[in-house]
């Protein structure tokens, strides 16, 4: 059974810094095209980043320079290093294997529970 877990998120001042976690079992993580997806309050959905086995596939232009996706082989874990944070990346953020979005909703795959990240001063 495919599980994914994430953590990390909070409270953060603008400017501040946040590391998100995606622990996973029940598959072959090393394999598996990994997803980080986000929520805002108004429901819209946004792809952040893709990451396969190493190599970082996606990265939105909204993030980019400022979020890197990684990943632990070791500990089968997904990372998103979150730096210089912007009000606007209030969010629920979620990890995926192999889903995606389309037409405004959240398909195939699995998803975890997600994480709220919320930027304010």
């Amino acid at each position: 059974q495919v599980r994914l877990m994430e953590s990390g998120g909070g409270l953060v001042q603008p400017g501040g810094s946040l590391r998100l976690s995606c622990a996973t079992s029940g598959f072959t993580f090393s394999n598996s095209y990994m997803t980080w997806v986000r929520q805002t309050p108004g429901g819209g959905l946004e792809m952040i980043s893709g990451i396969n086995g190493d190599t970082v596939i996606y990265t939105a232009n909204s993030v980019k320079g400022r979020f890197t996706a990684t990943r632990d082989h070791a500990e089968k874990t997904l990372y998103l290093q979150m730096d210089n944070l912007k009000p606007e990346d209030t969010a629920v953020y979620y990890c995926t294997k192999d889903g995606s979005i389309l037409g405004g909703r959240r398909i195939g795959g699995d998803w975890g529970q997600g994480t709220q990240v919320t930027v304010s001063a």
